[in-house]
């Protein structure tokens, strides 16, 4: 695994502690139990307690929640209706099987239909807040694994890169540049600081890394065409943004 089930797990104990929220969760199967504190959690089990993710999903609409945990967006009928949902207020969580942000836009604009996919880039721009991909990396003293994390937040330039077809290629350079405005990461600057720490060795940090060449570069202090890249995005996301 990546980590996801974890991590969704401690999104909703968090909310659950911190908040007096109605939290709905969609799961198959079931594997962290939620007792109630400051919120209430119903959970419901796949061909246990529903038939499926999407009738599940459209059921809880009808119930009030405020949050909505989908365990796995896995086609169009479920993405639709956790589009809907939170188009209507709803703070919808899910996860999806893919590698990082931008194949995670690119596979849920391609689950629908050509004719319909220009409408769901303007609705996914309005509704999605952050893709936060995940990967589990050995760790340096043989105890468990360290997650290697990259975070993309729907700042206004990458909303605009949903939106534009053309532009959706730039949403991983936008990550990159956006690391000291709004706390963003791509995978390698996750992977590189956690060589810093010396939580991973320098063999699974090259091993990882999605640039070798750029990585080792990185190590020597020495600005690779990546650093200079993500400069210029950022130039370009902050005159973005004034206009």
């Amino acid at each position: 695994g990546s980590g996801k089930s974890t991590t969704l797990a401690a999104m909703i104990d968090y909310i659950n502690s911190q908040r007096c929220e109605h939290v709905i969760t969609i799961e198959d199967p079931i594997e962290f139990l939620h007792r109630d504190k400051k919120s209430i959690v119903n959970q419901r089990e796949v061909e246990v307690d529903t038939r499926s993710f999407a009738s599940a999903l459209r059921s809880a609409l009808r119930q009030d929640p405020d949050v909505i945990l989908v365990g796995e967006m896995r086609d169009y009928e479920t993405i639709e209706t956790a589009i809907t949902a939170a188009e209507t207020g709803h703070l919808v969580l899910s996860t999806l099987h893919t590698l990082d942000a931008t194949e995670t836009i690119n596979r849920i604009i391609s689950v629908f239909p050509p004719h319909q996919q220009k409408q769901i880039r303007l609705q996914l721009s309005g509704v999605l807040k952050a893709v936060i991909s995940m990967r589990l990396v050995p760790r340096a003293d043989g105890h468990g694994r360290v997650p290697a994390v990259e975070v993309m937040i729907a700042t206004p330039f990458i909303r605009d890169c949903i939106i534009n077809k053309d532009k959706t290629k730039l949403i991983h350079e936008a990550i990159a540049a956006g690391v000291s405005q709004y706390g963003m990461q791509t995978f390698d600057q996750s992977i590189f600081q956690l060589y810093k720490k010396e939580l991973i060795t320098y063999d699974e940090a090259l091993r990882r890394a999605s640039n070798p060449d750029e990585f080792k570069l990185k190590i020597q202090g020495i600005q690779s065409t990546s650093d200079l890249a993500a400069e210029e995005m950022e130039k370009t996301m902050q005159s973005f943004e004034m206009e």
